[in-house]
């Protein structure tokens, strides 16, 4: 059921399908954006950029990848344009996961802390929204360590793991892209919730990082099956293929025993995934 499709990565993240190249995804350890194409063949989308927690298509072309900051990249080469910058007097330090609504404005998740540095302590971070117009707000505080996000087939909910809290919660959205009514969608007892993916019957498909778990709830919360994997960094996945059936997903090194074991694996489903729209922010 589960296929290795590649390794010798370190941490890798934010693996979205894009029809016409194939898997992208970052690998915030050593840096860059990837492409893994049809033939098995791989490209660099974006060089050297470490921390890459999030990354989004753009309806020009390029990518919107997180990090120090929320930033457009039309090519390998090209520079960034900063779409939202950190702001550490304010607790901003940088950004994780990301993703879009069905027009295309992006949600971005803050960090008031790094994560992979033992020593910093743990501090809350926001949601932000870069709206249509590149005009940005912020619509959440308090997120103690902020993950996967995704939106429900008809884009009226989303989904928001935090990390720290072991808790996958559960926003209304409303025309304006605003979010109400924060509850709890599902907490885990293995692993914490990291990148997660949407079905289009309502099923939530989470990736529960350090327990090797790939867990898949329905829309009202019930875990319906698990994939075991052979590591235990889970971090991320997405649907991918003509049919959105093909489920990629992505692992780091930790727990390995080795920096280089972060890998790609795949599977399939028997329901098809939310397309995941690509952003039509202004650009700078």
């Amino acid at each position: 059921m589960i296929e290795v499709i590649c390794s010798g990565f370190g941490l890798l993240e934010g693996p979205v399908y894009d029809p016409r190249r194939g898997l992208l995804f970052t690998d915030a350890q050593a840096g860059g954006v990837h492409c893994l194409r049809a033939d098995g063949s791989l490209d660099i989308v974006v060089k050297h950029r470490s921390g890459i927690g999030g990354l989004a298509l753009h309806a020009q072309g390029g990518v919107v990848v997180s990090g120090r900051n929320i930033a457009y990249k039309a090519s390998a080469e090209a520079p960034s344009l900063v779409l939202l910058d950190n702001a550490p007097v304010d607790g901003v330090i940088g950004f994780n996961d990301i993703t879009t609504d069905p027009l295309g404005r992006i949600y971005a998740g803050s960090l008031g802390y790094r994560p992979t540095v033992s020593s910093d302590m743990p501090k809350p971070g926001q949601l932000f929204l870069i709206d249509l117009d590149g005009s940005t707000r912020e619509l959440a505080s308090g997120i103690e360590l902020s993950n996967g996000m995704g939106f429900s087939p008809d884009g009226t909910l989303l989904y928001h793991a935090d990390s720290l809290q072991r808790t996958v919660y559960v926003y209304d959205v409303d025309e304006h892209g605003d979010i109400s009514a924060k509850r709890p969608f599902v907490r885990l007892d293995e692993g914490m919730p990291d990148g997660l993916a949407v079905a289009m019957d309502g099923s939530l498909w989470l990736a529960a990082v350090h327990a090797g778990l790939v867990l898949v709830f329905d829309a009202g919360g019930r875990e319906q099956r698990r994939f075991k994997f052979p590591l235990p960094m889970i971090t991320s996945l997405c649907f991918a293929g003509e049919d959105l059936c093909d489920v990629y997903v992505v692992s780091g090194s930790e727990g390995a025993g080795r920096a280089d074991a972060g890998s790609i694996f795949k599977l399939r489903s028997d329901v098809p995934g939310v397309a995941v729209p690509a952003a039509r922010v202004l650009l700078p």
